[in-house]
């Protein structure tokens, strides 16, 4: 398995959400993936699979892990397609970002390259929001966009949910996701971000990804670590 340096997150390693994404295709879907490591950018990571746990090592340094999960999530009603554009005008990280080169949302990665979600609070409600149209290179053979790419998705609003802008560094620690509809590109879609609370160093949000019309394509339950 590799990390290709396009997909990076911080700089000098991959995005959280895309790599969780990768390793959960080696178990299956839905699943849980806990990053024990920063993961590193442009060489081969060695995979092992046994009774249905699955295992990424950089050398002997265990980077990733990855098994099935039953995910059960209640998600916020849907926003539409004009109110998450409405609050993406207004992203805190136009202003301050920690990584702003990050494939899913960097403001500094130029359309059609980096995700630009841009996830932001939506007025008189609890939730950021995003729109995000997703681009024709996404997709596999069969026309759909690949999951690893919805797993993207799913990272970042979390963050936002939890307070990234206003709290620095923060890092993915664990992402499951259940995936219930690929979206295909071109598509409208919506995706949403809430806080499920935090405990000391740790912080837990949830993410949904919406088509235009508030069918929900998938759900994300995430642990957001602070540095110490």
């Amino acid at each position: 398995m590799v990390v290709d340096p396009r997909f990076r997150g911080p700089q000098a390693s991959g995005n959280g959400g895309y790599t969780c994404g990768l390793v959960a295709a080696f178990v299956g879907d839905p699943a849980e993936v806990t990053l024990r490591l920063p993961p590193p950018l442009g060489r081969p990571l060695r995979v092992d699979a046994e009774d249905g746990r699955v295992d990424v090592y950089d050398g002997d340094a265990l980077v990733a892990e990855a098994r099935r999960v039953q995910l059960e999530l209640e998600t916020p009603g849907p926003v539409g397609f004009a109110a998450a554009a409405e609050a993406a005008a207004h992203y805190p990280g136009f202003e301050r970002h920690a990584f702003p080169t990050c494939f899913v949302c960097g403001p500094e990665r130029p359309a059609g390259d980096g995700l630009r979600i841009f996830a932001s609070p939506v007025q008189g409600t609890d939730v950021v929001a995003a729109p995000w149209v997703p681009a024709p290179d996404l997709a596999s053979a069969d026309g759909a966009v690949r999951p690893e790419f919805v797993w993207a998705a799913l990272d970042c609003p979390g963050a936002f949910a939890v307070g990234f802008s206003e709290r620095g560094e923060i890092l993915l620690g664990r992402l499951a996701v259940q995936v219930e509809r690929l979206p295909r590109p071109g598509e409208r879609c919506v995706v949403v971000g809430w806080r499920l609370g935090e405990e000391g160093r740790k912080l837990y949000a949830g993410t949904a990804l919406f088509s235009d019309q508030g069918e929900r394509y998938a759900v994300g339950r995430a642990t957001w670590i602070e540095p110490r």
